[in-house]
Parts: structure tokens; sequence; C-alpha cells
């Protein structure tokens, strides 16, 4: 009964995931996109408890590949995020050679 009432619930996430993916407009990717990586940050603390529980060697190694794979999912989740509120930020201008030379021109001109 217990394996039944597990696949149904992983059914049940699974359709409810897809469900509010779909219907989640551009705008409100990013945030919460962070709120996901919060999220990894709980599982890192889960998997760092699972790796370090005293069972057994398998333990051991199932929950140090959960910390790697977990921490590759935040940092990668951080770097996304970071490169996406990028874009909204203000457009830095990229000063013309023309721009540099009278800057510098300028700029040795007030030393004499």
């Amino acid at each position: 009964m217990d394996l039944l009432i597990a696949v149904t619930l992983f059914v049940l996430a699974v359709f409810l995931g897809v469900e509010l993916i779909t219907k989640v407009p551009p705008t409100l990717h990013t945030p919460l996109m962070s709120g996901s990586n919060a999220i990894s940050g709980i599982t890192i603390v889960g998997a760092l408890v699972a790796a370090g529980a005293d069972h057994s060697t398998f333990t051991a190694v199932l929950g140090f590949a959960a910390v790697t794979l977990a921490m590759i999912n935040v940092v990668g989740g951080f770097l996304v995020t970071h490169r996406m509120l990028g874009m909204f930020g203000p457009k830095r201008r990229r000063d013309t050679p023309a721009q540099d030379r009278a800057a510098s021109s300028a700029e040795g001109a007030g030393d004499r």
C-alpha cells in the first residue's frame, strides 16, 4: 500500500508541476527561479544529513553524490538568475574611439 500511495503522489506532483510551469508568465520566471534555488539549498541540508549519517558506506556515497549534484544545481541556478537580472539593468554605454581620444587628451591637457 505504501508503494501505491508514493506512486500516486508522484503522478499528481508531475501533473501539478506541468500545469504550473505552463501557466507562468515570462515576467515571473526569474523570481520563481530564485525561489527554486532556495528550495535546492534545503535539499543540500538534507543531503548533508544523509552523507553524515553513520549507516553504511553506500549511504555516505549516495549522500556525497546528492550534495555534489545539489550544489551544481544551486550554483548554476544562481548564475543563470544573475545573468537574467543583468538583462533588466541599465544599459552601459560604450565609448567610441573618438570619445576615448578626446577624454585622454583632455586629461593630458589638465596636467600641464
